[in-house]
């Protein structure tokens, strides 16, 4: 189809009511399927905010960046909320963008500098989580899933930290259930040599 086919199918409509008839498609596809956006932002906050957050801070080691990229999230799936055909379907959106999220800022380096100019030198913020010492050994071992291939490390944590099942986590990650069961067990067994090799 050339293009001057394709404006002479649209000729008489001006673009602006194109774009006001898509608009309004939207608005009624998501009453049709019943998602009120405030609703579900506000059900999956009280639901999984937390959570998001300890799964952010995992991926990023900075609990300020944390909470930014899970703020960002919510901000994110409000907006496209239009696209989510099942409420049941939302939890693992929100995860899959939070995992994405964090991905890009671990790429880029990104600091919020933001939080890290309100603190004096030398200060990191302190909450209740932060209180929580780990051992010597829970942190080595954080290390060393950190350090697995990103397959392996998205999967490690949300099998283990979260404690999705093996759809969830393809949901998720947008792979095969039995690419979860592959990359868990690679990523277990990587995690042991490495424990025995240290012994």
């Amino acid at each position: 189809m050339t293009v001057a086919t394709l404006a002479g199918g649209v000729r008489g409509f001006s673009v602006r009511w194109l774009l006001m008839a898509v608009d309004r498609a939207r608005d009624v596809a998501a009453v049709i399927v019943g998602i009120d956006r405030d609703a579900l932002v506000v059900q999956l906050f009280e639901q999984e905010g937390a959570a998001l957050v300890r799964l952010a801070r995992l991926f990023t080691d900075d609990r300020n960046a944390a909470e930014d990229l899970v703020q960002e999230a919510f901000i994110r799936l409000h907006k496209s909320a239009h696209r989510i055909k099942s409420q049941a379907k939302a939890a693992s959106y929100l995860r899959s963008i939070v995992i994405n999220l964090a991905r890009d800022h671990n790429r880029r380096g990104l600091m919020s500098l933001r939080h890290q100019e309100a603190l004096p030198a030398g200060t990191t913020p302190e909450a209740p989580e932060d209180r929580l010492l780990l051992d010597e050994e829970q942190m080595l071992l954080l290390d060393e899933v950190r350090a697995l291939s990103p397959r392996q490390r998205d999967c490690i944590f949300l099998r283990f930290y979260l404690e999705l099942s093996g759809k969830e986590i393809a949901d998720v990650l947008s792979i095969s259930p039995n690419s979860v069961k592959t990359h868990c067990r690679r990523g277990l067994a990587s995690l042991r040599k490495k424990a025995g090799g240290e012994q």
